[in-house]
This record gives C-alpha cells, structure tokens and sequence, in this order.
C-alpha cells in the first residue's frame, strides 16, 4: 500500500528567503543533496550518496513559481510527484508544506521494504535542514545511503547532564522529538516510543552509565548515544550496528538524525519543534502526542 505524505514546518524567514533555498544549487548542496542543479523553469535535480538511489539525477520539474515547487521523481520503479508550497504567516515567518505521492505506508517503512520507504523520514531530515539553514544553524548530518555504517556526531550548547536527561525524560522526549514515551531508566529496562505496544518502536536498554553513555538493542541492531562535555557543551556521538551490511537500516537512520535536529534545537533554541503536521499513510494514531495537524515528526 501507498499514499500522499503530508509534512508542515514553519521557519522564521521570509517566503522569499526560503525559496531561494529551495532553488539555488549552492543552497541545495549544504541542506539536502551532495549535488544539485537548478535552472528554471527547464530543470531541477539533486543526487548523490545523501539521496535515496542518489546515483543519477532522477527529478523531472513539473512547475516552478514563487511560492510553489512541483517535480516529478522515480524512485523505486514509480514516479512519484513532489509538490513544496511556501504560505507567509507572518513577514519573517513562512509554512512549509510538502506532499509526495506513492509513498508506502507505515508498515513498509517500519519493514525497510524498498528504496521508497526512506522518503517521510529522508524529508523529515532534509527540511529540519532547511530550517537550520535559513535560521542561521549548523544543518545535522545527513543519511548517508551509500555507506552500511552509521556513526554521526554533533554539538550541542548544553551541559551533558541536561542533553542526558532530555534522552531519557518522557515529558522532554515529547517537548522535543514529538513522541510519547515509556521507559524504564535502567539496564534491562524498556525505551518506548509511542506507549510500547509495538515491537518495532521498543528497545532494551543493555548499557547505562548517567551523564556519559546509553545502549538501546531494537532486536535488529544497537543504537548507542555517547556524551562528552566541555565548556558547558556537549559532543554527542551516536552510532548503529550489529545490522545487516546488505540492507541498512536508512529510514531509520534518517528518522533519528532528524529527531538529533529537534534535540539539539530544544537545548539551543527552547523554540519547540518546527512540526506542525507530519502524516505518514498508515502510521498509528498513538505515536504521535499533539493532536493530527498540529504534530511534529516522529
């Protein structure tokens, strides 16, 4: 099964700041892809190892205008349409939204099942991006999906005893990556998202030492969260492993290093999430906490 993805985001620049993100090349290589070419109105494509089957450009550009953005893109053996229009809210204040068709529901995503289940949380990056980017912050690092490993790290301006508790804090976790949360802060204890009544969104804790390290086993691969402080920062680390080599776990990947964008935001900015609606054909109704249309990603 597949369906339409609805994103919403709101960033604090004017509609024409972000449409210039959106159709300079330069601009397009620091937020989204290792390569892009623009030249409107005949053509718009973007690829390389930060794009799902990034080893050509695959985008064809339907309409260009300035507040809205419409291509086509095959990906997986279908051609699916991507549409980003731009709503001022305010004059330094602009709503992103984005739909893309042929997008396989919640089931696929969570079961890696092709190269088009990596597109809500590939866009859930590329726009957390997008927003760092025209707000002036450093972007987090992208997916990489020509690599089997996954080993990131970023800085963020807080302490490590407070980016610790915000990992581990469920009112934090849903201030910041948009979650509810169950978790049993201990080893052998439970990290849940989403109430834990699924197996895919629980994991176990297998190390815990406070303030420096936390190891979550999903059953398929390891996820380990190192923190490091200095000068009231900290340096977090974060790492995957113990997957398959021949098929990388990308939509995930690309999923936790937006929510790395919420959390070093919620630390630096105390602004909230920029979400404001993120719908994803068929994922369940208890993941997210804020209401539909009101609701970060997850």
């Amino acid at each position: 099964m597949s369906g339409l993805l609805k994103l919403r985001a709101r960033v604090r620049v004017p509609v024409a700041d972000v449409r210039r993100a959106l159709t300079d090349a330069a601009a397009l290589r620091v937020w989204l892809a290792e390569h892009a070419e623009v030249d409107l109105p005949r053509a718009y494509a973007f690829w390389g190892r930060y794009t799902p089957e990034g080893g050509a450009p695959r985008q064809r550009l339907l309409h260009a205008d300035d507040r809205t953005l419409r291509f086509a893109w095959r990906i997986g053996g279908e051609e699916t349409t991507v549409e980003i229009v731009l709503t001022p809210e305010e004059p330094h204040s602009t709503i992103i939204a984005l739909t893309q068709s042929h997008v396989p529901d919640w089931s696929q995503v969570v079961a890696q099942a092709g190269p088009r289940s990596v597109l809500a949380t590939f866009w859930s990056l590329s726009i957390a991006n997008l927003v760092d980017f025209l707000e002036g912050r450093e972007p987090t690092p992208k997916c990489d999906f020509s690599t089997p490993r996954m080993a990131e790290q970023v800085v963020i301006a807080a302490p490590p005893d407070d980016v610790f508790a915000s990992l581990l804090d469920p009112e934090q976790v849903r201030r910041w990556f948009g979650c509810s949360l169950e978790v049993e802060p201990r080893e052998g204890g439970r990290w849940a998202m989403g109430g834990g009544g699924r197996p895919e969104t629980a994991a176990e804790i297998v190390d815990l030492h406070p303030g420096r390290r936390i190891d979550l086993d999903w059953g398929p691969f390891v996820s380990s969260w190192e923190l490091e402080g200095s000068g009231g920062r900290t340096r977090f680390t974060f790492t995957h492993s113990g997957f398959d080599d021949e098929d990388p776990p990308y939509a995930g990947w690309a999923g936790w290093l937006s929510g790395v964008a919420e959390l070093r935001r919620f630390h630096e900015t105390r602004s909230g999430p920029v979400w404001l609606q993120s719908d994803i054909p068929g994922m369940p109704g208890d993941i997210l906490v804020l209401p539909a249309g009101d609701a970060p990603v997850c």
